[in-house]
């Protein structure tokens, strides 16, 4: 069992707070889901650099909050690079109602969750991956 590498990187600005304990909660979220990580990075950007990445590597011409790129080889450890739109975030959490900490936390294990097999595309898809959020919300202790 390889030890997990996770890696936080900002090109926009963000108070991520604990982040040791987050990159600690994170790899137990792995192996809660029997996933083998290995390395993992976040980066942390504006609306314009995940727009352009959208539109280059998923020929997608709309905002998005996150993309996740699983670069892993197969029967290797998972290793993935997570892109996330703090503008985006930071928006959605104004529209929810929300707190920017609990939405950037929620899109965090969104794409942990992507990483582990659950998808979003259809309705029932949807609601288990956001059953997923709350429930791995809750564990981390943010309500």
């Amino acid at each position: 069992m390889t030890i997990p590498t996770i890696q936080f990187n900002f090109l926009e600005p963000l108070d991520l707070r604990d982040r040791n304990r987050l990159k600690k909660f994170l790899a137990t979220l792995f192996k809660k889901e029997g996933k083998n990580l290995g390395e993992l990075q976040y980066i942390f950007c504006s609306d314009d650099y995940l727009l352009e990445i959208n539109r280059q590597y998923l020929n997608h011409d709309y905002y998005t909050d996150i993309i996740t790129f699983d670069l892993s080889e197969r029967g290797q450890p998972i290793n993935a690079e997570i892109y996330i739109s703090v503008d985006r975030v930071r928006e959605n959490a104004r529209e929810f109602g929300s707190s920017l900490r609990k939405e950037m936390q929620r899109v965090i294990f969104h794409g942990a969750l992507h990483l582990c097999g659950y998808r979003d595309k259809t309705a029932a898809q949807e609601k288990e991956m956001r059953q997923m959020e709350e429930k791995y919300l809750t564990l981390y202790g943010i309500v």
